[in-house]
């Protein structure tokens, strides 16, 4: 009991001498040095940060003019300005927190340990970033295509290619981002690739119809296309013999960006023109009896 009390008070004298103010004063003023230092090392992590990222700003329009004059792809210069921004602001964050007064060594250990767990963690996201690189360098398709991709539909005029997706743009105005590790490792198809395309219209007509008179009329309607390209070969045939009706096709070729607006006219016109020659194109009935 009596050790205790003395403990106690032993305590109590340390705790005063503490808190005198001498003792407080003295320790403040041992402090301020210190925090003076941390202020001034905080102020110039702050300039090297500012001043970094108009660097950065600067060096990133320079690699994008320099790319523009070489005349590289636009998808080959949104992957190098992502991977370049990336590594940059890396670099600029090293320095920051080097001037913090934290040893960079320590950091980059800790890096190195973190960048492996995330590795492991994100294997996906790797396989995207492979999937970058494979694109740019083969080239399936660039910024500007059409694409169709076929695993999951979906497709659109891609837009950009980043480090780890793909924008594609669809037609409705919407923006679909797909993981390049998809478009690299599945099949697509790339529409607008080629400056032209063949166009197929197939169309049923009766078999009371005359069959010379109604390729005629076809082959009116595709020389008279605007968008067919002269050169290449046009095709008028009887493609089958259905349950209901013969089923004629029409083959011609037109630039590539005008296929659709080409097919449109050409149904139309096909419909107009067999109804003013009164060609029939047959179509379901039903044909309901009411009993009393």
């Amino acid at each position: 009991m009596a050790d205790d009390i003395t403990d106690n008070l032993a305590e109590l004298q340390q705790l005063e001498q503490v808190t005198r103010p001498g003792v407080l004063k003295s320790y403040l003023n041992d402090m301020v040095p210190y925090l003076i230092d941390f202020a001034i090392r905080a102020v110039i992590a702050l300039l090297i940060y500012f001043i970094g990222k108009k660097i950065i700003k600067w060096l990133r329009k320079l690699l994008q003019r320099a790319m523009e004059r070489s005349g590289v792809d636009e998808g080959v210069k949104q992957f190098l300005d992502s991977c370049i921004k990336i590594t940059l602001y890396l670099v600029l964050a090293m320095a920051v927190v080097n001037q913090l007064g934290v040893e960079t060594t320590s950091v980059v250990a800790v890096l190195g340990s973190v960048g492996l767990a995330l590795g492991l963690a994100l294997q996906g996201s790797l396989s995207n970033f492979a999937g970058g690189v494979l694109i740019l360098l083969f080239k399936p398709f660039k910024v500007g295509d059409y694409i169709i991709e076929d695993t999951h539909g979906n497709e659109g005029t891609v837009s950009e290619i980043m480090i780890f997706y793909t924008k594609l743009s669809t037609p409705d105005n919407r923006i679909v981002v797909i993981p390049n590790g998809t478009l690299a490792n599945s099949s697509l198809t790339n529409v607008t690739q080629q400056d032209r395309r063949r166009l197929d219209v197939f169309v049923g007509v009766s078999y009371e119809t005359d069959i010379r008179r109604a390729k005629e009329l076809l082959t009116e309607i595709l020389l008279s296309e605007q968008s067919r390209i002269q050169e290449e070969e046009w095709q008028v045939f009887v493609d089958a013999l259905g349950d209901s009706s013969v089923r004629l096709g029409c083959r011609l070729w037109v630039v590539a960006e005008d296929y659709w607006k080409a097919k449109w006219r050409v149904n139309e016109r096909i419909k107009e023109v067999f109804d003013e020659n009164r060609i029939e194109i047959p179509y379901n009935h039903l044909t309901v009896n009411l009993k009393p």
